[in-house]
């Protein structure tokens, strides 16, 4: 899991991107090209860097002869994957404005794509994750996965990346059958998948998810101190209300 000082400042980005999202030229129209060459990059590398991507959709805002959809949709694609922050969330907010049709001889793509998009997230974040794949890799989501994620290297392992997180907060065990609807992945890919996560499984087929933070019950003793003045009060009170 990224932490809080990575996602705000990842350490793949340059000192010209760090100044471009945090220093005062961060609303020069001017500047708009180097971040979508960055997103590209991102794209390519699997790097992800948050706070640049939004700073492209606010330049979009404050310029609406800027906005590109395929900008706007591979940002959304990168922010998919981002939990547990509330990436996604941020990006749609940048967007109420957003123009459409500026172009009639090149039709817009996201208002058809954006509902998609968002009832993917949706099901990632109610970790609905077999209702993930059915509709991702529906014939609805085929325009997506044909013209962006095949571009986005390793997306769908990081959709998988997600799923990991929940099963790591949830579960001791969990058997391969469900594991493999979870991550899309059966057979020999889903056993070498498993392997890198360094899970044992038993004869039975099932994964023991080894010992965390989160997926043990760890009772809490709550003491409270009440002094005698409190409990006076308190039965004095409650005496006037009979």
């Amino acid at each position: 899991m990224v932490s809080a000082s990575a996602w705000a400042q990842p350490p793949t980005r340059t000192e010209l991107i760090e100044n471009l999202v945090s220093g005062v030229d961060r609303y020069n129209p001017n500047n708009v090209s180097i971040l979508e060459d960055y997103l590209y990059h991102q794209i390519r590398s699997e790097e992800y860097d948050c706070l640049a991507n939004l700073a492209i959709l606010k330049l979009y805002q404050f310029n609406p002869d800027l906005y590109n959809p395929d900008v706007v949709i591979n940002i959304l694609i990168k922010a998919l994957t981002s939990s547990p922050f509330p990436d996604f969330n941020l990006c749609i907010s940048l967007l109420d404005e957003r123009p459409i049709g500026l172009n009639p001889d090149e039709p817009d793509p996201l208002p058809t794509l954006l509902p998609l998009i968002t009832s993917l997230h949706n099901l990632l974040q109610q970790c609905r994750f077999p209702a993930f794949w059915s509709l991702y890799l529906s014939e609805k989501a085929e325009s997506l996965r044909d013209n962006y994620t095949v571009e986005c290297v390793g997306f769908e392992d990081a959709v998988r990346r997600v799923v990991v997180q929940a099963v790591n907060a949830a579960f001791k065990r969990i058997s391969g059958d469900r594991l493999s609807t979870y991550l899309n992945l059966s057979g020999d890919d889903l056993t070498a998948f498993v392997k890198n996560l360094g899970w044992d499984v038993d004869a039975s087929g099932v994964y023991v998810i080894p010992p965390n933070p989160d997926n043990q019950i760890v009772s809490t003793v709550v003491q409270e101190n009440i002094q005698l003045p409190q409990l006076t009060k308190i039965i004095t009170h409650a005496a006037q209300t009979v």
